[in-house]
């Protein structure tokens, strides 16, 4: 049999911690002797995960404008070119948070058009605790409207497997709550426990995603106005930024007070946020600060303990408001942290919209031609 890739994606709603997931998942992969690929996804350019990606080290291609299902050719010419140089035995891939649908529209069109060139591991889509647990309750203050909780629910119903995230945040208790909301509305569906910060629950992770055997076969019932209704709730932005000031300044605590200030600014608003990350980037040193909701406090999730004249950042928003709204409010925070420290920011690229109306290059959704 010819070499075939192993197809690995790991969905999620924003915030879900599907990047962390991936960069563990490509170390133990290495570690294993692999050839590892990694594919991004977005609705724009200038995307934090990809650059923490590369950061660390991983060979990363990135489909940028679109989402996987609207833009199949470009997902395949992205793993393509990522075996220029040695053909990888293992494709990471992370789809737009937003995205659903994705077993009728990437993992049945690869099935069946390219059966001899990938093995295709089970679909596994993680369950982000803050949001998934007031949405699978139905609570009227979910923070997103009924048909932006769509996607997440109908992301959980097309999984092989759903992954409970963040268990190293969670008291056992509110662990067990959330397991039991899953086994009633997706009964008999595998569910694992893991924390992607600390690799607790990673070697039955492995252990499942090393299964073969016949995936990727929930094909929804989906709602198409339902779901670009919902995707079009969300105000998305993506901003680089050149950051400079005379005196040095502690990066990290830059990238942190920017998502602060944001995190801040939103919640007068009652904007919910779904997710907020800001990367800092600087002659072969990179942090992370990142937000994952209204209710959680600011993070530093990946530090980079330097201090700094300049660097680079970029910002990516994705918050229930207006993106007009957003823009200005992350604007004031970026100018607003940058003049705390003596510096000043000169926006470079700043993209701000709403998703637009998802059109898949393939859905393959009929009984009689899912494989």
């Amino acid at each position: 049999m010819p070499h075939q890739i192993r197809f690995i994606m790991v969905g999620g709603f924003l915030g879900a911690g599907k990047t962390t997931t991936l960069a563990r998942l490509a170390r133990h992969y290495q570690q294993r002797g692999l050839n590892v690929g990694v594919v991004t996804n977005d609705q724009a350019t200038d995307l934090v995960d990809t650059n923490s990606l590369r950061s660390q080290g991983f060979d990363v291609g990135e489909v940028a404008g679109s989402c996987f299902c609207c833009n199949f050719d470009g997902l395949m010419e992205t793993i393509g070119k990522l075996g220029d140089d040695r053909r990888p035995d293992v494709i990471l891939a992370e789809p737009v948070g937003s995205c659903t649908d994705l077993v009728a529209t990437v993992v049945q069109p690869l099935k069946r058009l390219f059966e001899a060139e990938f093995s295709i591991a089970p679909y596994a889509v993680i369950l982000k605790p803050s949001h998934g647990s007031r949405i699978l309750r139905n609570e009227s203050g979910a923070g997103f409207s009924p048909k932006a909780a769509y996607i997440l629910k109908k992301q959980l119903e097309e999984a092989d497997a759903i992954l409970i995230n963040r268990i190293d945040e969670l008291d056992p208790a509110a662990v067990d709550d959330l397991a039991g909301l899953i086994d009633g509305q997706y009964p008999g569906r595998p569910m694992l426990k893991l924390s992607a910060r600390t690799g607790a629950g990673f070697e039955a992770l492995t252990a499942l995603l090393d299964q073969q055997g016949d995936f990727g076969r929930r094909v929804l019932d989906i709602d198409y106005d339902t779901y670009a209704d919902g995707e079009a709730e969300l105000g998305w932005l993506n901003s680089s930024i050149r950051v400079s000031a005379a005196q040095e300044f502690s990066m990290d605590e830059l990238l942190l007070d920017v998502v602060g200030r944001l995190a801040a600014d939103l919640d007068r608003q009652r904007a919910e946020t779904a997710h907020l990350k800001a990367i800092g980037l600087w002659e072969g040193f990179f942090g992370v600060a990142n937000l994952i909701s209204r209710d959680c406090p600011p993070e530093l999730s990946l530090p980079s303990n330097c201090r700094v004249r300049e660097f680079d950042m970029i910002v990516n928003a994705r918050v229930a408001t207006d993106p007009d709204v957003l823009q200005t409010a992350v604007t004031g925070a970026v100018q607003a942290a940058c003049t705390a420290v003596g510096g000043r920011a000169d926006f470079r690229q700043t993209q701000c919209f709403r998703p637009g109306r998802p059109t898949p290059t393939h859905r393959f959704a009929d009984p009689a031609e899912v494989v």
